[in-house]
């Protein structure tokens, strides 16, 4: 086989795409990164200012030795740059005390928390929502509502963390093309992948596709089922001062119905001036290039009444600023790992489902040691696709 400009490339380079490529960077192959857009950027799912991590994650077992190695290489990412990418402020669960709720296809998502906490040696708190409220007066939760509170929760900055891990790529020798459009990968009959786009052809040994909410363009028509596209709405609300102080106040997740858009989560804001909140929405939206961008003031009045109101003190019943991510879903709320159909030389990983942020530095450095053909630091299995 005639050797290919590139050993491998990586397709898309948010969360996932920016991590891969800066573990693969450091094997000194020939490696390739591309991306439609600029990273960091505002179309896909990885902007915002923040995003919460959390070691106890109730979505399922599998998922926590992920975060667990993610933590270490942000603090590994931290040392090498001098920048502070993950705030650690401790991490509060609420259920309000109804019926169990769901949440990522996880029925009893707190109770399943607390298990997978006690299984995998997180210290944690279990309280009642008296207790809540005499150590953060910001939260009106039942008092017959309880609480997790894991220390070790905290803030990831994601935008700071792409743009670390794309720098770093490059240092070592990766050769990044930004606002360049993929128009399709195909195989080579010498092996290999031709990657077609809108400044050219590359080719390369092998490719990873992590082009998140793009990823069913790259698909045939019976796998881009397993996936749906939703538009996620985040907003900042002013707040009082002494309330919602970073550093004091945790980052916070609160299910209060049995629908799982019934849903809450929140961060300090790291201008100290505003809380950011924002809940979820699971309606299939069809394809990213055609979700509206624009936030109407009616959704953000129906945020404020139906999803803040009466939960929350210390703020502002205003927002100040808007804006929308998307979520990449799957039916189980799982992550993808699987080969191109007929296609093995390239690699899929996508639909992070919502929960993907946190554990996209330990999910890319796999994915890396998997292209790399090396034991993988943690277990992908349950995540492949059969």
């Amino acid at each position: 086989m005639q050797r290919k400009p590139f050993d491998i490339a990586v397709i898309g380079l948010g969360a996932l795409g920016s991590s891969a490529l800066w573990q693969l960077s450091k094997s000194g192959k020939r490696i390739l990164g591309i991306d439609q857009f600029s990273p960091p950027h505002t179309m896909g799912s990885t902007h915002g200012e923040s995003r919460i991590t959390r070691l106890a994650v109730g979505e399922g077992m599998d998922f926590v030795p992920v975060v667990k190695r993610s933590h270490e290489i942000w603090r590994e990412l931290e040392r090498e740059t001098g920048q502070e990418v993950m705030i650690t402020t401790g991490g509060l669960l609420f259920d309000s005390g109804g019926k169990s709720w769901s949440k990522h296809g996880s029925e009893g998502f707190f109770a399943r928390t607390v298990k997978f906490s006690e299984e995998g040696n997180i210290p944690h708190e279990v309280f009642d929502g008296r207790e809540l409220k005499r150590r953060f007066r910001e939260f009106n939760l039942e008092d017959e509502g309880k609480v997790y509170f894991e220390p070790s929760a905290g803030i990831l900055k994601p935008e700071l963390a792409v743009s670390l891990q794309l720098s770093l790529a490059e240092k070592n020798g990766a050769v990044i093309k930004t606002h360049t459009k993929v128009f399709g990968v195909q195989p080579i009959s010498d092996g290999g992948v031709l990657i077609r786009t809108n400044h050219g052809d590359f080719e390369a040994g092998k490719a990873l596709i992590s082009s998140g909410p793009w990823i069913k363009d790259f698909l045939p028509a019976p796998e881009k089922s397993h996936f749906k596209i939703c538009r996620q709405l985040l907003h900042w609300i002013p707040k009082n001062k002494d309330f919602f102080e970073l550093g004091k106040t945790p980052v916070f997740m609160w299910g209060f119905g049995e629908n799982p858009e019934d849903f809450l989560y929140g961060f300090p804001s790291l201008d100290g001036q505003t809380i950011k909140m924002a809940s979820e929405s699971f309606m299939e939206r069809g394809h990213p290039d055609t979700v509206s961008r624009e936030v109407t003031s009616e959704e953000q009045i129906a945020f404020l009444d139906q999803k803040i109101s009466g939960r929350i003190h210390g703020i502002e019943n205003r927002i100040v600023d808007s804006k929308v991510c998307l979520y990449t879903m799957t039916a189980d709320a799982n992550f993808v790992i699987d080969e191109m159909p007929d296609f093995p030389e390239v690699l899929i990983a996508s639909a992070c489902s919502g929960h993907g942020f946190k554990h996209s530095a330990g999910l890319g450095e796999a994915l890396a040691e998997q292209l790399l053909e090396k034991t993988t630091k943690v277990d992908l299995k349950p995540f492949l696709r059969k």
